[in-house]
């Protein structure tokens, strides 16, 4: 027996490649499928079931694609219903994957077909558990994202989750491995260990939502200070539930390279946004006016998902050349297929045929040091709140990126603003949305505000409530 995790840091994703006797099983795909299928003939195993530990919200998975490709069956858990073949499991039915076995163990809460999946080796002995979204390492999945589904309010959902956790899972062995389906930074839990593996034993220790005296107890912890959910998760729930686009398709579509004439018009004739993925610093210097910069290096996925949100939008890329490609596999990951496009030769050929470059007014740390008025100057901390109630710069306003959409249009456009997030990433993406959107009177600062803590800028972990937005 043979078990792997493949893990994939920008969705902070997990996903399982299990290997017994000639016989594989995969859980929680990602979209893309060639890397398993080549594994697949690499290890000369058959690839037997692909579990779906649930719907999943945050990403697209691979298993339509997947199943197509390599005849294996799809397994959900109680009470999924599909729009594609699938064999939706009984509460404790066993799958056989060579000399192994995996038990569906029905854990609803997070969404109400929510499975566990338990993985006993070959003496029968209880190995692994699979959790999904169920069980994180230090958290548990948030309970408020199936609500409109289960006709159930959070407080419900977590009840559920508390009896599936309680029954399910506590009574494992301590001894047994936790495989979860996040890692810190997902969007679907709130305090997760940057570990992607840990026993039982250790998160009944650890784990707070596993230390609750009670239900009611239990109830209220996991449903504190949940923020809203990323608006593309709908989409990709949808998408999972009912299929979709091969990727192949996908990709073939998206690949076509535009000359600067040809992509300008492609901008005119379908409204499409104009995402650029080149790093923060090299947009800052130039880019094809209008354009949205979010950096491939940085949690790309999860934070085009936030900010454009609909998976419809048609879009046209700028991205280093070679990086193409690579752009369009995590926009998918997503369900963000509605690529139309490249620019061919990336933002050099568009300067080289005598084209406007836009820039992005950005200054040092030091620089901000020398400027900043404390308590005269405007500054704006795009960071989340957490971090801004950690620390921040003395009098600045929180205004977290994942919000932009309700505090730009308050911004007094005559008054001139400084923006920073913790290095640089976020407030490029703040400061790209707000001059497609006509606000320039302010000052991006490079580095964030680590740089801007070593400027020695004055700080404070002091909460103002008129600086946090209501």
């Amino acid at each position: 027996m043979n078990v792997e995790q493949i893990y994939t840091g920008c969705l902070a994703q997990g996903a399982y490649y299990i290997v017994s006797n000639g016989e594989a099983a995969i859980i929680d795909p990602l979209r893309e499928t060639q890397p398993y299928i080549d594994r697949l003939k690499k290890d000369g195993v058959k690839l037997k079931y692909i579990f779906e530990t649930h719907f999943h919200a945050d990403f697209v998975s691979g298993h339509i694609d997947l199943a197509e490709k390599t005849g294996a069956a799809i397994v959900y858990g109680p009470t999924a219903r599909t729009e594609f073949e699938a064999i939706i499991a009984d509460d404790n039915q066993e799958f056989k994957i060579g000399d192994v076995t995996i038990v569906a163990l029905h854990t609803p809460g997070h969404t109400m077909e929510s499975t566990t999946f338990l993985l006993r080796d070959e003496n029968g002995i209880d190995h692994a558990i699979f959790s999904g979204d169920t069980l994180f390492l230090g958290d548990v999945g948030r309970p408020d994202l199936a609500q409109k589904a289960a006709s159930m309010t959070q407080e419900e959902l977590a009840g559920l989750l508390y009896d599936s956790l309680t029954n399910k899972i506590m009574p494992l062995s301590d001894d047994v491995t936790v495989y979860p389906g996040h890692g810190a930074g997902s969007a679907c839990g709130k305090n997760m260990m940057k570990e992607t593996v840990d026993t039982l034993g250790n998160q009944k220790k650890v784990n707070y939502a596993l230390n609750q005296p009670n239900k009611e107890a239990f109830i209220a912890a996991v449903t504190d200070g949940l923020l809203p959910p990323p608006a593309y998760f709908g989409d990709n729930v949808a998408m999972n539930k009912k299929g979709y686009q091969s990727f192949d398709d996908v990709r073939k579509s998206a690949m076509q390279a535009l000359s600067p004439s040809a992509f300008e018009a492609a901008a005119e004739e379908t409204g499409a946004l104009i995402l650029d993925t080149r790093d923060n610093g090299d947009f800052a210097k130039g880019f094809v006016p209008n354009a949205i910069n979010i950096g491939l290096n940085g949690d790309f996925a999860p934070w085009v998902g936030s900010m454009i949100g609909s998976v419809d939008q048609p879009i046209l890329l700028v991205t280093e050349p070679g990086e193409e490609e690579e752009a369009v596999t995590r926009l998918s990951r997503v369900g963000f297929d509605n690529v139309i496009g490249y620019l061919e030769g990336g933002v050099s050929s568009w300067k080289g045929d005598d084209r406007e470059l836009d820039v992005v007014n950005r200054i040092t740390a030091e620089q901000f040091a020398k400027d900043v008025k404390i308590g005269e100057s405007v500054v704006l901390d795009v960071r989340k709140e957490s971090e801004y109630i950690a620390e921040h710069v003395e009098e600045a306003y929180s205004k977290p990126l994942d919000f932009i959409n309700e505090w730009f249009t308050t911004l007094n456009q005559d008054e001139h603003v400084y923006i920073h997030c913790a290095g640089g990433y976020r407030s490029m993406i703040a400061a790209s949305i707000l001059q497609s959107r006509g606000i320039r009177n302010f000052t991006e600062i490079e580095g964030g505000f680590k740089a801007i803590a070593e400027a020695g800028v004055a700080k404070t972990d002091y909460v103002c409530p008129s600086k946090v937005m209501k």
